[in-house]
């Protein structure tokens, strides 16, 4: 691939890859302790808590951008005590892409593993609390294998969304050749230079071909775990 690829395009792709494993497997544990709130809990300001978790599907990604360069910027106030704290910089680095793609998906992967926490009877977490299991075992032995395939197809959605994540990145990470420009910001860039667009067609169709094998592998997997599930 590196011989059909430019180092500039094999960059882009590689960071975008990156991107979007870390922000899916960072979204993970938060993304589960959401949907579960939201399924299995009552409590006061539900809604409210349900409304920013969808938020970035209903903001224009700018907006959103915007507002992670406001607070996790340099003179944000949780992006500077990050810096003095910890060393830790995220506007303008590939870690802040990391972020932005994170919030962007955490919408698709909190539906999604809501949907999987539904669908499970609360009668069986009940029998099995009765039995004197912890609610924390609880949820390792009885629920998380049942709702299994939904965190996979959730997972494989979240990732999909990253790879493809483009406004809310610009904004707060800008567009900077070989640290934050991941796959659509290289396209972006090339359709803006004269003779670019051949570049720029061989990286949409990384990213199409990319988006189609984690949506077959998704369901590939999704399914065999379903199958394991029902066996069990």
């Amino acid at each position: 691939m590196t011989d059909w690829l430019a180092p500039a395009e094999w960059e882009a792709l590689a960071l975008s890859l990156k991107v979007a494993f870390w922000s899916t497997l960072l979204s993970l544990p938060p993304g589960l302790l959401v949907a579960y709130a939201l399924a299995r809990w009552s409590f006061p300001g539900k809604q409210v808590l349900n409304g920013l978790v969808h938020l970035p599907l209903i903001l224009p990604p700018v907006v959103t951008g915007y507002l992670l360069l406001l607070t996790f910027g340099a003179r944000g106030a949780i992006g500077e005590w990050l810096q003095e704290t910890f060393g830790l910089v995220l506007a303008f680095r590939w870690t802040g892409a990391v972020l932005a793609a994170a919030i962007m998906a955490f919408p698709l992967l909190v539906r999604a593993l809501r949907l999987a926490i539904e669908s499970v009877d609360p009668k069986l977490e009940q029998a099995a609390a009765t039995l004197g299991a912890s609610r924390h075992w609880v949820f390792v032995t009885v629920t998380l294998p049942l709702i299994l395939p939904g965190l996979i197809a959730g997972a494989v959605l979240a990732f999909a969304k990253a790879m493809g994540e483009f406004g809310a990145t610009i904004t707060f990470v800008s567009n900077i050749p070989g640290q934050t420009q991941t796959l659509p910001s290289a396209i972006y860039t090339f359709l803006q230079v004269p003779g670019g667009e051949a570049s720029a067609l061989r990286l949409v169709l990384i990213s199409i071909a990319v988006a189609m094998a984690a949506l077959l592998a998704s369901e590939l997997m999704a399914r065999r775990a379903a199958k394991r599930v029902a066996g069990a």
